[in-house]
């Protein structure tokens, strides 16, 4: 007599399969967001690094639209 427990389940097996395709479709997700962010923080580091040595520490006032 085969033991019952050790047996396939189709039910179980199709779940976790589609449970599995979920968390790897959500897990690529989050690391594309994760490195668009750290590379948008890099970019930005950079840019105000450069900026400092550069002399350019003080922003340029914008100019105001004349009304007509």
């Amino acid at each position: 007599m085969s033991n019952p427990w050790t047996k396939k389940n189709p039910l179980m097996s199709m779940w976790l399969s589609a449970a599995n395709r979920t968390m790897g479709s959500a897990k690529g997700q989050v690391a594309g967001a994760a490195k668009q962010q750290a590379s948008a923080i890099q970019a930005e580091a950079t840019r105000q690094i450069v900026d400092f040595w550069s002399g350019q520490t003080v922003a340029k006032a914008s100019r105001r639209k004349t009304r007509r």
